[in-house]
């Protein structure tokens, strides 16, 4: 099945999300407890952050501020791409029980469908401390503001969501062959907005050229945020890589699409 063209597609998104808020809100205190629930669960990291610095004036050369704006637009792009597409990690679920193929037979996107899936207004919830504790780094930080820069925070955090969003789909499409690979996913989804929330100086010089090569969760914002802090590459990469990260979000998000769509056509059913 072809999948519709993206106008439309969004305007369906919209709809059946909105679908799903409708009737979370028939019951509007518990969706309101839920969306608390999901901002204090999401808040502990940054609460962790502080607590080591609690313990130590700087982790891996970055003072509270760099890690904090680490944190914040990591968490912010995370809390962006979760909204929209975290749901397709229950593809292999679909696969499983042989649901997906009442979703091939609707004239919808079977992407939009699973994406809007169970959409709850407490996924909003993830995005309060994101952007709170962002602005609180904000603030701390002690660089010269250059348009360049100003302009880098926005790019970077949109950025970053279409690279994860890029995860999101690409592990999702492992799922129709693999189809028990759940736990794997998150590794890469979950896993990599862990990772991204420190400085790469912390870990292993090979983790950090996997996740720059390989999976490249270093341009959700390492390697901007290499550029707003003025500090310099541990790899020794170019300049320019500072600023790779919409070219490298298109190239995930495509490769992605290209996966997806070899999914569709190779899936068989049931067991395929």
């Amino acid at each position: 099945m072809a999948e519709p063209a993206a106008p439309g597609a969004l305007r369906v998104y919209g709809l059946l999300a909105w679908t799903w808020i409708r009737a979370a809100a028939q019951y509007p205190v518990s969706m309101v407890l839920l969306g608390l629930a999901t901002a204090v669960v999401s808040v502990l990291d940054a609460a962790a952050i502080m607590v080591l610095f609690s313990r130590a004036p700087r982790i891996a050369g970055f003072g509270v501020s760099e890690v904090l704006f680490l944190y914040g637009t990591s968490a912010l792009s995370f809390a962006l791409s979760d909204i929209v597409l975290g749901s397709t990690e229950r593809l292999g679920a679909h696969v499983r029980e042989g649901s997906l193929d009442a979703m091939l037979v609707r004239p919808v996107s079977p992407l939009v469908q699973i994406a809007t899936e169970g959409f709850t207004p407490r996924r909003l919830g993830k995005l309060v401390p994101a952007v709170l504790v962002l602005g609180y780094a904000l603030s701390g930080l002690e660089v010269h503001w250059t348009p360049g820069r100003l302009v880098m925070i926005p790019v970077m955090v949109l950025s970053g969501g279409a690279i994860f969003g890029g995860l999101w789909v690409l592990t999702a499409a492992m799922q129709f062959v693999l189809v028990d690979s759940h736990g794997a996913s998150k590794s890469l989804t979950y896993g990599g907005a862990f990772l991204t929330q420190y400085p790469l100086t912390v870990f292993a010089r090979d983790l950090v050229r996997g996740v720059t090569f390989v999976v490249p969760l270093a341009f959700v914002n390492w390697q901007p945020a290499l550029y707003v802090l003025d500090r310099p590459d541990p790899l020794g990469l170019p300049g320019a890589a500072r600023f790779a990260s919409p070219a490298v979000a298109a190239a995930l998000c495509a490769a992605a699409a290209t996966a997806w769509r070899a999914g569709l056509r190779h899936y068989r059913s049931t067991g395929s």
